[in-house]
């Protein structure tokens, strides 16, 4: 079938939005926000809180934000979500790099760290992880060398493929980037939902050649309020800032108030995010599961809202697969295709979902499978 234009997670989410069925495509949970945070959101909405917040950021978040990761309050800066601070990031970069430089990022990849380059006319060159979902260091310094890479972007856990990068392996990138003279973006959007062990960022010291991005889209199950951060070194922020005046200007003021308020009040919400998280593991336990008893071959995961999965043997194409299981079975899932040129007969799917539509899924999964024998 022809490829539609555009994201094919938009595509896919649009399809369930406009006709009906079940939404494995686009990384929204199925959950509610914390009720204490409604209810905090509701209790301020008639003060006077609704002009522009400023720049920097809602000053009580700002202060939350550097009691958590024990840096200056001065080094982090409030975004229109996680999306917004990669792109300001990367429009700040380039303009600092000017030109004869490239962008690498990790196979699959998130469709922002594929399509920020090509928006921006830079060369984009993807480098596979190994068979065992490693990295060779020795063939990456190669990499950069060859192809001028300026720009390292990877998330941590991963957005398609769901890979926790270990402290050592971390580290060992943080020596390659100042060895070369490389910028590396850590996208931790998915930082608190990891399966078994807490992730490792090297950001304890700030460094000039890393920078950290996070929100309370995915953790919070707010991904429509648009509440991201970045951190960065001294060295960057102020025209980082002053980019983000004329391009994002601020996050809505009344949300950043209700985010701060919860954050305090509530422990950093760290109850509703165990929560969350014992719900995305037993999900991503069951789905594999089921996933693998019915011929795909799942890849191991440590945390996120993803199985990547490749399709089973009779199966060459991910978008023929997704578009035919949608029309059939009403199940939207996305073609690993837009991810990685690597990934024709991979898909993505979300487990941010209650666990009966899980359930339901991977029923409409099966009789498609029997259906199409």
């Amino acid at each position: 079938m022809e490829k539609p234009q555009g994201s094919l997670i938009s595509y896919m989410a649009n399809k369930v939005k406009s006709e009906g069925g079940i939404n494995l495509a686009q990384g929204i949970p199925a959950y509610a926000p914390p009720k204490e945070l409604l209810s905090i959101l509701k209790n301020i909405s008639t003060e006077p809180i609704h002009q522009y917040a400023p720049g920097i950021g809602n000053h009580q978040l700002l202060d939350n934000l550097s009691e958590i990761y024990k840096l200056p309050k001065q080094n982090f800066l409030i975004t229109n979500g996680a999306t917004e601070a990669i792109s300001l990031l990367f429009i700040y970069l380039t303009e600092y790099l000017k030109t004869n430089f490239s962008v690498l990022a990790f196979d699959p990849a998130y469709e922002t760290y594929r399509h920020l380059p090509r928006i921006f006319d830079v060369p984009f060159i993807s480098f596979k992880y190994d068979i065992n979902g490693e990295i060779d260091f020795n063939e990456l310094e190669k990499t950069i060398h060859n192809h001028s890479v300026k720009i390292i972007m990877l998330s941590s856990p991963g957005n398609p493929y769901g890979k926790i990068w270990t402290e050592s392996e971390l580290l060992k990138l943080k020596d390659i980037t100042e060895k070369h003279g490389v910028y590396l973006i850590i996208d931790a959007v998915y930082s608190e939902l990891y399966f078994k062990s807490k992730p490792f960022y090297p950001i304890n010291e700030l460094s000039e050649n890393i920078f950290y991005v996070n929100a309370f889209s995915k953790k919070l199950s707010i991904t429509g309020w648009r509440i991201g951060y970045l951190l960065a070194h001294d060295i960057h922020m102020s025209k980082i800032m002053d980019i983000h005046d004329y391009t994002g200007l601020c996050a809505p003021s009344i949300l950043q108030e209700a985010v701060a308020q919860y954050l305090k009040e509530n422990n950093n919400g760290d109850e509703y995010i165990q929560v969350l998280r014992d719900k995305l593991t037993n999900n991503y336990i069951q789905l594999s599961k089921a996933f693998s008893n019915l011929g795909f071959e799942v890849s191991p995961a440590d945390g996120g809202y993803f199985v990547w999965a490749k399709l089973p043997e009779k199966y060459k194409c991910g978008l023929d697969f997704a578009l035919d299981l949608y029309k059939k079975q009403k199940v939207a899932v996305v073609p690993g295709i837009h991810f990685s040129e690597n990934a024709k007969t991979y898909i993505r799917i979300n487990i941010a979902r209650e666990s009966d539509e899980i359930f339901a899924a991977i029923n409409k999964i099966q009789e498609f499978l029997l259906k199409d024998n």
